[in-house]
């Protein structure tokens, strides 16, 4: 499959890149369709909207700068597409980089995508340590 993408132009990618995200995500709720795509700076990923090029997320795994992170979505939330195993959850959090190169990630809503299905969801957790942008500094120390 060919997408169009923010980051690289067209590319091809493989069935199993593609992630549906039955209700879309907070403020696109009308995109369900998405490629995840290694980003050429590690550890980084690109969530990729197949209908709109201009509709990109940068993403990373939470657990690289912050140990302590603790994901507990609602049951139901992860029933909805098919987790009934936490091994079967792959966990990503949304980056945002500043003009400044700042960079924040939101732990408060992050990506869960089940490993076989490729179904995703955007989930909201009410745990206060969790904020919609934490700072970031890559493997230098626990948020």
């Amino acid at each position: 499959m060919n997408v169009l993408t923010k980051a690289y132009g067209q590319i091809e990618i493989d069935e199993n890149q593609k992630i549906v995200f039955p209700e879309g995500l907070y403020g696109f709720e009308n995109m369900k369709d998405f490629a995840f795509i290694d980003a050429e700076q590690k550890p980084f990923f690109y969530l990729q909207s197949v209908t709109d090029k201009d509709v990109a997320f940068i993403l990373i795994d939470p657990f690289l700068f912050c140990p302590d992170y603790e994901v507990d979505v609602d049951n139901e939330d992860l029933a909805a597409i098919g987790i009934h195993d936490p091994q079967d959850a792959l966990v990503f959090a949304v980056v945002t980089i500043r003009p400044n190169g700042d960079m924040t990630v939101n732990l408060q809503g992050p990506i869960v995508v089940n490993r076989e299905s490729r179904l995703g969801r955007q989930a909201i957790l009410l745990d206060p340590r969790w904020k919609t942008r934490h700072r970031v500094e890559i493997l230098e120390k626990p948020c």
